[in-house]
This record gives C-alpha cells, structure tokens and sequence, in this order.
C-alpha cells in the first residue's frame, strides 16, 4: 500500500474518532450534566446551588453556628450518618433566609432512613428545634418502615409531614437510589413534588392550614407555620442520608 493511502487512511480513522468526541461532548454530555453544577440556562434563570459539592459552606448547625456538627461532603454528596462520630449530631440550615423561591434537590435515604427539608426555619436557641417552626418535607424508605407508620398517607416520603395525606400517591426509589424533589413557595402557598409528582399543595395561614394543624402533633409549638420566611433546614434523624444538586431560585 502506498504511503499517501496510508495517510488518507489514517487521516479518515482520526477523523471519524473527532466527530465520535463532538457527539458525546457536545449532545451526551449536555444531557448527563455536571453533579452540583448549573447550566449556562439555569445561571440565566437566577438559579444558584446551596451546595458545592466540595464543602459544607453555607450550612450550620440550628442554633448552634459554631458547633462542628457531623455533616461532610463527600464524592459530591452533602452526607450525614448516624455512624460518623467526628461531630456533633443535629440538623443544619442554610446560613440564608428565603421567602418566594422554587428548590430542587436529589437525595438519597438509608435502608430504614427517616428524613426531611424544613422550610421557614426560625433559626433561633428560643426554638427546641427546626421542626418547633418550619414545616417539612418528609424523605423516608417507605418499605422498611415499621408496620403501620405510614397509615393515613401523612408521613411517607414527599408528604407535607403529619399534616396531609399525599395529594397524589408515588413511591421513593429503593434505598440506596437517588430521588429528585421540588418545592416552592410564593406568599406562603406551597407546593411539594417528588419525581415528577406532586404531592402537596397548601397556603399557610389559611383555615384549613389552622385546621391541619391544630390535629397534629405540631399544635405544641405555637409558633409553628407562622412565618413564611426563613431558613431552609436538613433534618439528621435516623440511619443517613445524603443530598445532591440543591439549588434554589428567587421567585420575584
């Protein structure tokens, strides 16, 4: 074979393998983006992330914002696990308070896990803790619950925790498998979803808000709900979980 066939051989085979790399690049890798990362549109659409992926930045302990508590980023995961000893146990809010904002967020729970992300945390050492204040957003392994806890649809993974059955039903993925939720709020009306799905829609301070609850155990707390403004909060309770992708957008 001559040396010039050879080349255009060679030159065809590089190439075909430079259009391959365009393809994945530029088609592939746009569909499978970055963990903890925002897009070029979302910078535009005023999303930012509450977590880097590399620290635990922008979080502290509730009431407590000196306290080392036992939170890491690891792999790109903002983790907790009830094995860790190397800090104190408890849950974290973001050092920011939020009003109008729509929150996206990927999370994965332990076999047996029980979790949440409470909204208008009032980060302050007169509460006893993030739930006396903020409404939450339940995560859980709904299969390996104990026999009859999820009964009356209030407590399983996306409910508005202890409050309301799910306004629509859908199942976590297994333990282990990464979950994507949503909420949003604008003017105290909130709305949950859970892989596509939504699962509640309320407006605080409405009578039938008072009515849900004044019939649940947050009755207690008479400053429950009462703000529709504060600290977004990650709940550490049983067995780990683990979080990714939270971003959050400023609804004007």
């Amino acid at each position: 074979m001559k040396s010039s066939s050879l080349f255009k051989i060679v030159g065809l085979v590089v190439a075909f393998f430079v259009f391959i790399y365009f393809i994945i690049t530029n088609f592939l890798g746009e569909a499978v983006p970055e963990q903890n990362s925002l897009s070029a549109e979302e910078k535009s659409a005023g999303w930012v992330l509450l977590f880097d992926g590399e620290t635990t930045d922008g979080w502290h302990m509730f009431s407590k914002p000196n306290m080392k508590h036992a939170w890491k980023a690891i792999d790109g995961e903002l983790t907790t696990s009830t094995n860790d000893t190397s800090g104190t146990h408890g849950d974290i809010v973001t050092d920011g308070v939020y009003e109008n904002y729509e929150l996206v967020f990927d999370w994965k729970i332990a076999r047996e896990g029980n979790s949440g992300v409470f909204i208008n945390v009032q980060d302050d050492t007169s509460y006893i803790a993030t739930w006396a204040t903020g409404p939450e957003y339940q995560l859980l392994d709904n299969p390996n619950m104990q026999a009859g806890y999820l009964n009356g649809g209030k407590k399983g993974a996306g409910a508005l925790y202890g409050l309301a059955p799910l306004k629509n039903s859908v199942e976590p993925k297994p333990a282990g498998e990464w979950n994507t939720s949503r909420i949003m709020q604008v003017n105290g009306k909130i709305n949950f979803w859970l892989n596509g799905i939504m699962t509640a829609e309320e407006q605080i301070g409405s009578e039938r808000w008072k009515g849900l609850v004044a019939n649940s155990k947050a009755s207690v707390f008479p400053d429950f709900s009462k703000a529709t403004k504060g600290h977004i909060g990650l709940q550490d309770w049983a067995k780990g979980v683990s979080f990714r992708n939270i971003k959050l957008r400023i609804i004007q």
